[in-house]
């Protein structure tokens, strides 16, 4: 039977064929981390030397994977581990994630709590539809990853409330207090992203007993409960003397309200691998599990089967996390210590002391300055002057929902090199003593 080459089909007109696309996709913007690091990549591919700090992800020569675990999915895999695994996720990957969240954060969940994903992003996809309905209001606080994205996938209406540097950009229970009658869910991040920041745990728990009591309420007035989104995917990247906190082991009776994100990805630099979970009420559960179960987004059976051993082993976890831990340390205090070095010349730089994840917050009160009589009048320009003349990529926090150019940016240390970061510091230092 004879064929067409696929370059002689005739697609038509692409404009007129995206108009005939729905209201949501044509409206929802595509990632701009996602467009600055394949910008990077292009820089990186014609030899040009770059620091890149853009996407939280980790360079496997850098930072790979547990080698128990990678040595555990190979076998799975040999195993003839490879057809469909249940759509709420293998029964003993549950349990050892059920074993795992009690060992570290002192809560135990049963098993019908405990849903297994591709991945921590159908997670986040799922809370948002399971819970919002078009219309419904979601409340976060900015800068934050991908809320504003999720809220017009549902066509939700957003309440994005600004959090300070003073605050390490996480909100407080005055800030989010007045929206909660509205709100059908609140999404919190801790440790956050993009800030590496933790959320005081005396302000988490005031905001979930404010969610309790707003919940009391709502049940005396026959109306639908309001939920919380805790996305804690790096709650195991921590830096002492920061410590972090499961919500209900903060405050118990926020139980049926509390959706927790987790997952191997950020914990275990295995990012490729997709396998999350989520941890709620088990009738928020067997929602999630239909929902997931009709997009298909299981995580692949044999990462299920390598991850369920992996986690059943304190040691091996133990030791993989003290030199994980070591490295993101090292690379996120270079960071620090070389741009608190900067300040003390007198170049106009902050950061914040990163307290979790892999990231550090920095701010370059360059908006309204000039370099080489051309001004600068955003953070896109301060970004494109990093990237172009001293080879550092970064992220703007209007990546995050922050609207203005306050100067603020994230640094991601997963995909970078001490050496990288040594290396920078000179070009840095030598472009911001051209500003005036």
């Amino acid at each position: 039977m004879a064929t067409t080459a696929s370059a002689d089909l005739d697609f038509g007109n692409q404009p007129d064929l995206d108009r005939s696309l729905s209201a949501m996709v044509r409206r929802l913007r595509g990632s701009v981390i996602l467009r600055i690091a394949g910008e990077v990549r292009a820089m990186i591919a014609a030899g040009k030397p770059v620091c890149n700090l853009t996407v939280g992800d980790f360079d496997p020569k850098q930072f790979p994977i547990p080698a128990v675990l990678r040595d555990a999915v190979t076998r799975a895999l040999a195993n003839g581990e490879t057809n469909y695994p249940p759509s709420e996720g293998l029964l003993a990957l549950r349990k050892a994630i059920a074993d795992y969240v009690e060992r570290e954060q002192g809560v135990r969940y049963p098993i019908e709590s405990v849903l297994v994903a591709g991945g921590g992003r159908p997670v986040v996809y799922a809370a948002f539809r399971a819970v919002l309905d078009p219309g419904d209001t979601v409340v976060y606080s900015v800068p934050s990853w991908n809320n504003d994205y999720y809220a017009e996938i549902t066509d939700a209406k957003s309440i994005a409330i600004e959090a300070t540097q003073e605050n390490g950009f996480q909100p407080t229970l005055a800030q989010i207090a007045p929206h909660l009658p509205t709100a059908a869910l609140l999404c919190l991040c801790s440790p956050g992203n993009p800030t590496g920041t933790m959320m005081d745990p005396e302000q988490l728990r005031a905001i979930l007993q404010a969610v309790v009591q707003e919940n009391k309420a709502r049940r005396t007035a026959g109306r639908r409960e309001l939920f919380v989104f805790f996305d804690q995917i790096y709650g195991s990247l921590i830096f002492p003397p920061a410590l972090h906190f499961n919500p209900l082991a903060l405050v118990p009776e926020a139980a049926p309200y509390v959706i927790a994100l987790d997952g191997i990805s950020k914990a275990f630099a295995s990012t490729g691998l997709r396998l999350g979970w989520t941890l709620a009420a088990p009738a928020i559960i067997a929602r999630l599990k239909d929902l997931l179960g009709h997009v298909g987004a299981w995580a692949p059976r044999p990462e299920q089967v390598g991850t369920a051993e992996f986690l059943a082993n304190p040691a091996a976890i133990a030791a993989y996390r003290t030199d994980m831990h070591r490295g993101i340390k090292a690379r996120l205090d270079a960071l620090y210590q070389g741009f608190e070095r900067l300040k003390a010349e007198g170049l106009t730089v902050d950061c914040i002391d990163p307290q979790g994840a892999i990231y550090l917050s920095l701010r370059l009160d360059l908006v309204g300055r000039s370099i080489d009589g051309q001004p600068i009048r955003s953070n896109e320009d301060i970004r494109q002057l990093l990237l172009e003349q001293a080879g550092l990529a970064v992220v703007p926090f209007q990546a995050f929902g922050l609207a203005g150019d306050s100067g603020w940016f994230r640094i991601s240390v997963g995909a970078c090199s001490l050496a990288d970061i040594e290396q920078a510091f000179p070009r840095v230092k030598a472009l911001l003593l051209r500003v005036r």
